[in-house]
């Protein structure tokens, strides 16, 4: 029998006041003795650590020495193998009135569940489309050159699956780390996050892997959470971009074929090139500075796009 029912990861990265709103509608909300709240912090600025120990004396403070990435600090908490269920919970979240606990109910519910995941809000209460089919070419070459809005919906792939508004029970193919439910035993048969996703990716591969393995992953509306956005990402500017971009071709090394994702990679790459020539010659004629700063961020991936091709070096 394990210590306990539920650990709720959440990791930080100069992100204090956010992860201090999320404890806050944590405990108070629904919580239980046999719930456990860790976060792991990686090696933030803002003094976030020593105010999450004076605020909540009750949670667990995970200090780390480096900025490890997303999927490195939550395996450090998912190998300790002493929590029924784990629920991976980003930073910048607000949980909403019983989700937690209805959220265990469910995923209970059914012994098929591997993970689950609730409805995801923006800030501004619309619906976040957090659930999503598996990436293939097809889906990345229509996302980036748009042949849904030229061909009116003929080529749409519909990867975000942007025609269901979250407001049903359904099996999907992804659910996303900000709100992630799972089972230990699965985690025990598919084993962690694998840690060469640095931010961004490692959920879309690990979901892959689970639901290779046979288990269901669920999406159910038994309640919500409000996804403010990754400020963490934010901060990085283009290389939040470069980040992504890299992910997306690592899934694609990884889970598909290497003629994929060397073509992946190059359809990323001319749409930054399109992206930067087009604010450019914007800011030419309209001198705005957000069309500036638009056309420095395309330029800036396009100067070190090299970057976005993955290798086993972590971090950026």
């Amino acid at each position: 029998m394990n210590k306990y029912e539920l650990t709720i990861v959440i990791v930080n990265w100069n992100t204090r006041q956010l992860v201090l709103d999320c404890l806050d509608s944590i405990y108070s909300n629904y919580t239980s003795d046999d719930w456990n709240v860790v976060v792991v912090d990686n090696n933030s600025h803002d003094n976030s650590a020593d105010t999450f120990e004076k605020e909540y004396p009750n949670i667990e403070v995970v200090r780390n020495n480096d900025n490890v990435g997303f999927a490195a600090a939550n395996n450090q908490i998912l190998k300790r193998d002493d929590s029924d269920y784990y629920l991976l919970l980003n930073s910048d979240t607000y949980v909403i009135g019983d989700v937690l606990k209805k959220s265990l109910d469910y995923i209970k519910s059914n012994e098929s569940f591997g993970v689950m995941g609730c409805r995801v809000l923006n800030s501004d209460k619309s619906v976040q489309y957090t659930c999503s089919k598996f990436p293939t070419l097809s889906s990345k070459v229509e996302q980036v050159f748009q042949f849904t809005k030229l061909f009116g919906g003929k080529y749409k792939s519909d990867e975000l699956m942007t025609n269901w508004h979250r407001d049903s029970e359904r099996e999907v193919d992804v659910v996303t780390g900000c709100y992630l439910l799972i089972r230990n035993i699965v985690i025990q048969q598919v084993g962690v996050l694998d840690e060469d996703f640095f931010f961004f990716g490692e959920e879309t591969d690990w979901c892959y892997r689970i639901k290779k393995a046979g288990w269901k992953i669920q999406f159910s509306p038994v309640g919500e959470i409000v996804h403010y956005g990754s400020f963490s990402a934010q901060k990085l500017s283009y290389k939040r971009d470069l980040m992504l971009s890299g992910a997306i071709v690592r899934f694609f090394l990884k889970n598909r074929t290497k003629t994929e994702a060397v073509l992946v990679y190059a359809v990323m790459f001319c749409f930054n090139v399109s992206r930067a020539l087009v604010w450019t010659i914007k800011y030419v004629f309209n001198r705005k500075i957000f069309s500036k700063q638009r056309a420095s961020l395309f330029l800036n991936c396009v100067l070190r796009y090299h970057k976005a091709w993955p290798t086993n070096k972590k971090g950026w």
